[in-house]
């Protein structure tokens, strides 16, 4: 689906990024973990293509294409979703007409014919009750106004009504309280599928308490430096990152 190999980011001529190396198959849910700074929100941007990041070495191959030649919105219709650690507030714009556009924008990308108004109502009215979200937030402009957990459930609503190929959560997790966590984690969890891959970006291990990750990997310095299963997510979680740093010589 998606093979990230050797990929070295600057930004504003610092490097980031220093040699990243991911490959996510159809069906699998990949998790980075790492403290602040470390370069997960980085990578995921990249792969987004969100401006202000320059690729200096390396590649990102989607579905046999080079991700790094289409532009944003050509990969959003490819089918690549990105939910925000901030989301975005866009006054004036409801969320009815948002998810309507940004959908029937996708469906016209693959060739497929563009729902009218009858038809998306129908179908939003079903993904709003799986997020927990009242009917009425399809009429309030986008995050405007929504508290922290609202504002993340929107964005999962977002990713099931898009129903993208892969989705990439940056830091979905911060800030919610535990009902709220748990909305998000269902609707990743009811969204997965074999045609479906996740990469899940988080400090925390307490979103993996509730997500089944194939892979966890841990990031320090632009750099993936260990990888495996749940046991290792629990580790970090009791010890924290200190125990992968490399040592400090001695002068």
């Amino acid at each position: 689906m998606i093979e990230i190999k050797n990929l070295h980011v600057n930004v504003e001529d610092k490097e980031i990024l220093k040699g990243i190396n991911l490959s996510i198959k159809p069906g699998e849910l990949h998790a980075i973990m790492g403290r602040n700074g470390s370069g997960k929100s980085t990578l995921s941007n990249v792969i987004s293509g969100r401006d202000g990041y320059t690729v200096t070495k390396g590649s990102i191959t989607w579905e046999g294409e080079n991700l790094l030649k289409m532009d944003p919105e050509d990969r959003a219709c490819a089918g690549i979703f990105m939910s925000f650690q901030y989301p975005v507030v866009i006054p004036g714009v409801n969320n009815m007409y948002f998810l309507k556009t940004a959908l029937n924008a996708q469906r016209k990308a693959r060739g497929d014919e563009e729902l009218d108004s009858m038809d998306f109502l129908a179908l939003i009215k079903t993904k709003v009750n799986e997020v927990k979200l009242e009917e009425s937030f399809l009429h309030r402009a986008v995050n405007e106004g929504f508290s922290g957990g609202e504002k993340k459930r929107n964005e999962i609503l977002q990713m099931i009504t898009l129903e993208p190929k892969l989705a990439i959560l940056d830091e979905t997790d911060s800030g919610l309280d535990i009902d709220a966590l748990k909305i998000v984690a269902e609707g990743v969890n009811n969204y997965r599928s074999p045609h479906r891959g996740f990469l899940v970006i988080t400090h925390y291990q307490r979103i993996l308490n509730y997500l089944a990750a194939d892979q966890i990997h841990v990031m320090i310095d632009g750099k993936i430096v260990k990888s495996g299963g749940k046991d290792l997510a629990s580790k970090l979680e009791a010890e924290g990152y200190a125990w992968l740093e490399k040592p400090i010589a001695a002068d």
